[in-house]
């Protein structure tokens, strides 16, 4: 289940940061050919794979066939991902899409395409892998059943994935600006999200149960039993239900639901039937103790964390995006098109940072939980040993070795040793509480840490020299593959006047202008620089008034024309400068302080010469 929200959250990542180009990247026809090969060949190396695997089988232990099941498994997964990426990156297959005027109207439809056409890779795996699966697992689920299963599994991500995307897309098609303005910004665009996030907490699982088809537990011992529990924890919820996921045969529990009026807690067919009413108890209160320890709302500001962290380092992304050009240049070598290298790029970091905070963060704190959750049987049951022999049971039923590693659970072994321990010691339990409210408070202040670099990187003066340097990078780069840009030299020159490095900023505006003698803006800008600057050694008032004068005859702009006015002022000219600035002032628009400020000045001057 988790595996399969890490990997539809890839393929949605791999979706939203791609741009299609202008042109499609082969005709209609041969995209259609190349994207028919390409999934009958990946279709025939899963089955091929399977089958091998299932052939071989036979002849090793049911743990070792188990570890390479899952092993194939996950590998084949990760190719689906792929080939899934060329067809987003290499076919340009949103090209075509976006020639539809139903999908264009409405981009969330789109989106759904593409996600259904992982499904369909993904639906692919699962039925390769299902006869092997029913062996191993001594299973009757159906081929149907398997596949289904998988997918719904992934409704708790889809689903407010594609409410929140298709609200967006009603907001942008409604005649009013206000709400459109909002999610044009950064902080809109959070805002939005956390509302949506919220909202979808409190309110999607009444959805997610429907989905899956949960049905109320019949009135009998079971439901008393967890209805009595219940109210000995003092946990109110909305339903206790069925849980049909995989025909009901896994043995497992849930919950899920913020706040009482939409909480349910969820059963199966299999742990009603191979556990004793104790072990039932038991799983049951582990899933309270999620609830109790506010796990639940805990995976939500997880959630909203790594919207802050993606948010403060975007900078960061973009930055490390240039220092990339190695691999850039291996891939435009390697065919891909320019206009696809850097989204590609881009896309690369932001899975990576989404694959680390997930893999690392929010696993260590999911497996730590856990374990809180299952010491939390002592508080509600006084013992552990029902749990103790519930994973015992479920590591027998499952054919895997209870030692198996898992990134977001710890394994059987672990589990049952570490509740061991508390049955022989209960301090193990507090000692691991204190452990997770130490975790939370260093997560807390790597959070804030954080938000201070991410603010000091958008809005403060670390971020603004960061900018400059990485801007110069940039500039410096395109001029490696057009040594001929007067503009790129006219930028440069404008990086290294803001930076106070006038000598730089001069050679850089003298070298456009030997490319292209009429470029308007490096003659006024370099025009202001020999006027202006404060080094008098970099003065020089007549080739100021020179290429001040050349730029105003060729565009009379007020900017250009005050460029104009201190040249004549500090050459000498006060009159001429007065003029000058005169007409700057009735040619500008909007905010003309700065302009009545100069001539003020030159007026200033002038009587006290007369």
């Amino acid at each position: 289940m988790y595996g399969n929200f890490i990997y539809f959250i890839v393929v949605l990542l791999i979706y939203t940061t791609y741009r299609p180009g202008d042109e499609a990247n082969f005709p209609l026809l041969q995209t259609l050919i190349y994207f028919a090969c390409l999934t009958l060949g990946f279709a025939l190396i899963t089955g091929a794979q399977f089958r091998r695997l299932e052939s071989v089988s036979v002849r090793m232990p049911p743990d070792r066939v188990g570890h390479k099941f899952d092993a194939l498994l996950r590998r084949q997964t990760i190719m689906a991902i792929v080939v899934f990426a060329v067809d987003v990156y290499g076919l340009n297959l949103s090209y075509y899409t976006s020639i539809v005027k139903p999908l264009k109207m409405v981009p969330t439809l789109e989106a759904v395409v593409f996600l259904l056409l992982f499904m369909g890779h993904m639906a692919l795996v699962w039925a390769m892998a299902h006869r092997l699966y029913r062996r191993l697992y001594r299973s009757s689920i159906s081929c149907r059943a398997y596949v289904m299963s998988n997918l719904m599994f992934a409704v708790p991500i889809l689903l407010p994935w594609f409410l929140l995307s298709l609200v967006s897309d009603l907001i942008y098609a409604l005649p009013f600006d206000a709400p459109k303005q909002m999610l044009a910004t950064p902080q809109g665009e959070i805002a939005y999200f956390l509302l949506f996030l919220l909202a979808a907490a409190l309110f999607g699982p009444a959805i997610i149960q429907q989905f899956w088809q949960c049905r109320p537990l019949q009135p009998g011992i079971h439901r008393t039993r967890i209805e009595t529990l219940c109210r000995n924890a003092r946990l109110g919820y909305k339903n206790i239900l069925m849980w049909p996921i995989f025909e009901g045969r896994i043995i497992t529990a849930g919950v899920m639901g913020l706040v009482k009026r939409f909480r349910y807690i969820l059963v199966t067919d299999a742990l009603l039937a191979h556990l004793s009413p104790e072990e039932i108890d038991a799983v049951v209160a582990h899933e309270i103790g999620h609830v109790k320890r506010k796990h639940l709302l805990l995976y939500l500001l997880f959630f909203a964390g790594y919207m802050f962290i993606s948010y403060t380092l975007f900078d960061l992304v973009i930055y490390a995006s240039i220092y990339a050009k190695p691999f850039i240049v291996w891939l435009q070598r390697a065919g891909m098109d320019q206009t696809v290298v850097m989204p590609a790029t881009f896309s690369i970091f932001i899975i990576l940072a989404f694959l680390l905070y997930f893999r690392y963060v929010f696993g260590y704190f999911m497996r730590n939980f856990e374990r809180q959750a299952d010491i939390y049987v002592f508080d509600l049951l006084g013992t552990a040993v029902p749990l103790v022999t519930t994973l015992q049971k479920i590591a027998a039923a499952s054919g895997q070795p209870s030692d198996k590693p898992n990134w977001h659970h710890f394994s059987i072994k672990e589990r049952t040793d570490y509740l061991k321990r508390c049955i022989l010691d209960r301090s193990w339990i507090a000692r691991h509480n204190l452990k997770v409210r130490r975790s939370l408070l260093v997560y807390a202040v790597g959070i804030f840490i954080l938000g201070i670099m991410g603010y000091q990187i958008s809005f403060g003066e670390a971020g603004k020299r960061l900018d400059s340097h990485f801007y110069e990078k940039i500039i410096l780069q395109e001029l490696e593959k057009a040594p001929g840009n007067a503009d790129l030299y006219t930028m440069l020159g404008d990086l290294y006047y803001h930076k106070g490095n006038l000598s730089r900023a001069g050679r850089a505006y003298e070298h456009a202008l030997t490319i292209s003698p009429g470029n308007v803006r490096a003659l006024n800008n370099l025009a202001w620089l020999y006027a202006t600057a404060e080094d008098v050694g970099m003065r020089n008032p007549g080739r100021s008034l020179q290429l001040a004068e050349k730029a105003a005859t060729l565009e009379q702009a007020p900017y250009i024309l005050d460029t104009l006015a201190e040249s004549y002022f500090v050459n000498g000219f006060v009159r001429k400068a007065i003029l000058s600035e005169r007409k700057a002032l009735s040619l500008a628009t909007g905010d003309k302080r700065y302009y009545e400020g100069q001539l003020r000045k030159f007026e200033a001057v002038e009587k006290t010469l007369y």
